[in-house]
């Protein structure tokens, strides 16, 4: 099998969400491998740090401040990339989240779930995908080609307690990385993919409080988890950069509307 199949040198990859645990380390993973890695953020500050990462291990990465949930502020971006690249290869979907108003602890019912924190998080998990996957897109028409990938979880095909919000906008993301990749593929035709990688449950600033206590020890949700998953652990960053890569690269040019786990058997695991 030729390595021509998964070399991703020169790919432009534009990126966001690249400041958080998990993109940080696939944005400079990306970047030791060849690709040009334009990251997308609202935090300057981040953004220029891990631009200045990826430059220093020798990388090629450029900085774009831009919120994702705002159609103009994407625009300028995508102003500032047509004027510096001229087009892009690969667009990856890595910014989402959650908030406190949009979980529903053991404590609460239906009635505590804040509409506002719930329209912030489907804002910025859904928006924030279809958005930028909207705007950007022309700069894969430059190409002739183009590739999608989003990132879902876990929680999307299996909703789980408390993170109601969250899980929502993931479901969301699921079925628009199918929608779209029907789209995209139909009418501008087959060089044009979309997937989703789905992690199952990695350790992140996000979810650390709720998965350890503060001596590193599991809680009890920790535990379920742990319990659920036939690896028996969580996942590490770099559990994520193989699929990655297969995703970016040529090696998975007829693969498209698949959402891919990378969940240590959590998805297959019944419970007995």
């Amino acid at each position: 099998m030729s390595s021509s199949l998964f070399s991703l040198e020169g790919k432009k990859i534009a990126f966001s969400g690249a400041t958080g645990v998990l993109g940080q380390s696939m944005s400079l993973y990306l970047a030791k491998e060849g690709a040009e890695v334009l990251i997308l953020g609202r935090n300057p500050a981040k953004v220029a740090d891990l631009v200045k990462e990826i430059k220093d291990t020798g990388g090629k990465a450029f900085g774009y401040i831009c919120d994702v949930t705002d159609e103009a502020s994407i625009q300028g971006a995508y102003a500032e990339i047509e004027n510096e690249h001229g087009y892009i290869d690969i667009l990856i979907n890595a910014a989402g989240g959650n908030m406190p108003g949009a979980v529903i602890t053991p404590d609460k019912t239906l009635k505590d779930l804040e509409l506002d924190s719930l329209r912030k998080v489907m804002d910025l998990n859904y928006l924030g995908t279809a958005i930028p996957s909207q705007v950007l897109f022309p700069l894969m028409l430059k190409n002739g080609k183009g590739n999608i990938i989003n990132i879902s979880s876990m929680a999307a095909s299996r909703p789980m307690t408390r993170v109601l919000g969250y899980a929502s906008a993931k479901a969301a993301i699921d079925n628009l990385t199918k929608f779209l990749s029907v789209e995209l593929c139909t009418k501008h035709g087959a060089g044009y993919r979309v997937n989703a990688l789905a992690p199952g449950f990695f350790l992140t600033e996000q979810n650390r409080a709720l998965l350890t206590e503060a001596d590193g020890s599991l809680t009890g949700r920790g535990n379920q988890i742990i319990k659920h998953t036939p690896m028996d652990r969580f996942g590490k960053p770099e559990d994520l950069l193989g699929t990655l890569h297969w995703l970016c690269a040529d090696a998975s040019a007829f693969v498209t509307g698949t959402i891919v786990a990378v969940d240590g058997g959590f998805g297959a695991y019944s419970g007995v």
